[in-house]
This record gives structure tokens, sequence and C-alpha cells, in this order.
């Protein structure tokens, strides 16, 4: 069934869940999800660098497959499972690489050529290929992230379902996060970024660029090609000054670098543990 078709079905049973009762509404959720999971749908799309629209209609979908799902047992090896979503299935036709207990639920798509180690992407994300999603990382639902890039040990990609027409979080291309970083509510990461290990980006983050004369501030954006570590400054509450997070754009990753190093390399020409 052709998008056109999809969406209007979607809308009408997100505003009416009566409506999934009717064997057509139905339809058009799974049909939906199917291809979410395939990558013929995708939560949000790049209109131009740094700029990406979400369809909501999407998120809708996922939520509403939630709704006509039953709990079901399903076993791998020796692991049991209890739940309303399948895993993802046909891996080594997909040309995704998934080591156990790695996993990847229906909904989802990654990309041939991807890596996930014992980590975890949820329903509705987007994992492109040549892309390592390392150890005990996820990548929440209706997450994007972005070809060759990597999420190392213990990063949390947030999910982001409602409401529906919130932007997900997103990692664009030759991104690279360091351990335990977190990025969550929304956050856009633009291309070829370097997320410093322990980073925490939220909406409300304040993100603050010190590589020139004059600190510039954003917020939910890191521009691309920046070099980010962890940072804190001083707020005042009723009961006193503290120390609060934040995080410090200390330059940019340099074009001239071999891309199979400049991950590592643009934190380490900084002196920032990778």
């Amino acid at each position: 069934m052709p998008e056109a078709d999809l969406r209007p079905l979607i809308e009408a049973a997100f505003a009416n869940r009566q409506l999934l009762e009717d064997p057509k509404h139905k339809a058009a959720v799974s049909n939906t999800v199917a291809a979410l999971d395939r990558g013929e749908l995708r939560v949000a799309s790049q209109r131009a660098p740094g700029q990406w629209e979400t369809h909501a209609w999407l998120k809708q979908a996922v939520l509403l497959y939630f709704a006509i799902s039953e709990m079901t047992a399903s076993h791998a090896g020796p692991l049991h499972f209890y739940d309303k979503i399948p895993l993802k299935t046909d891996l080594e036709r997909a040309g995704v690489r998934v080591v156990p207990p790695g996993t990847i639920r229906y909904g989802a798509f990654v990309e041939a050529g991807a890596i996930l180690m014992p980590g975890y992407v949820n329903i509705g994300a987007y994992v492109g290929a040549g892309t390592m999603v390392d150890t005990w990382a996820t990548v929440g639902s209706c997450a994007q992230i972005g070809r060759r890039c990597h999420l190392s040990g213990g990063v949390g990609i947030g999910g982001v379902l409602e409401p529906p027409g919130a932007q997900p979080v997103i990692v664009e291309d030759d991104c690279f996060v360091g351990s335990r970083a977190i990025i969550v509510e929304g956050v856009l990461v633009e291309r070829a970024a370097v997320i410093g290990a322990g980073v925490t980006l939220t909406a409300s983050t304040p993100i603050v660029d010190v590589s020139g004369s004059e600190p510039k501030e954003l917020r939910g954006r890191v521009p691309a090609r920046s070099v980010v570590i962890p940072g804190m400054r001083p707020k005042r509450f009723p009961a006193g000054e503290f120390m609060v997070p934040m995080a410090l754009i200390i330059g940019q990753r340099k074009e001239s670098t071999d891309q199979k190093t400049s991950l590592n390399d643009a934190l380490r020409d900084f002196a920032v543990p990778v």
C-alpha cells in the first residue's frame, strides 16, 4: 500500500483508537511498521545540511503498533523473552553483523554493513551503513544514526516517540560519539562532529563554542565537524550557587586528518580522552 494511502488511515486511527477494530486501519499500521523495518519509510528525512523533517504519522504508526500487538513468548538460544514487539530477523540476508546478545527490534532499519555489538536498537530507529553500535550502546525509538558513525561503549541515544511531531535524536554521517555520552530530547548532531566521552546533550543543555575570541551559545544542535567535551558552569539557586553541566565546543575536526583515524585523533589533538 503506498504512503498516500497509509498516512490518512494512520492519522485517523491515532485520533480515534476504535478504528483499530477495522481490519483496514489495523493492516495500515502493520504495513507501515513493516515498511520502517525494510527502510522504505523513515521517521525523519534530511532536506538540506543540518535540516530535517520529522514525519509525525510514522511515529503515530509505531505507537499504534503497540496497541494492536499481543504479548508473545520468544527464544534466542537459551534466552527467553516475553514482549509485544518481535526481534528483527533475516540479518544475514540484510548484511548486518550482530554480536550476541545484541538486539535489534522489529520496525528498526539497520543498513547493510552496520555492526551491532552487544547493544540495542529500538523500533522506528534507523542506523546507516558502516556504523558501529558498540558494546552496551543503545539507539532509542525513532533515533536516526547516519553512515560511518561510531557509537562507543555505553552511549545512550534517547528515543523520542511522543509527542509524535517532536524531532527524534539525529546523528548525521561520519560522527563519533565517545563512551558513556548521552544524547536525548531530539538533539541534532551534524555531520562529522566528535562528541567526547561523558558528554550529556539534552534539548536544554547549553552548548558553548569557546574556540573563538567570544563564547557562542547553542542549544539542541551540534554544528558539523565540532569537537565537543563536557563542561560545567555556575548557576545560582535559592540554596546557593552550584555547578551545572554544559558542553564545550573546543574546535573543529580537521579536513586533512585521515578518515580512519580522525574520529579518535580529533579528540587527541585537543588532549581529550577518547
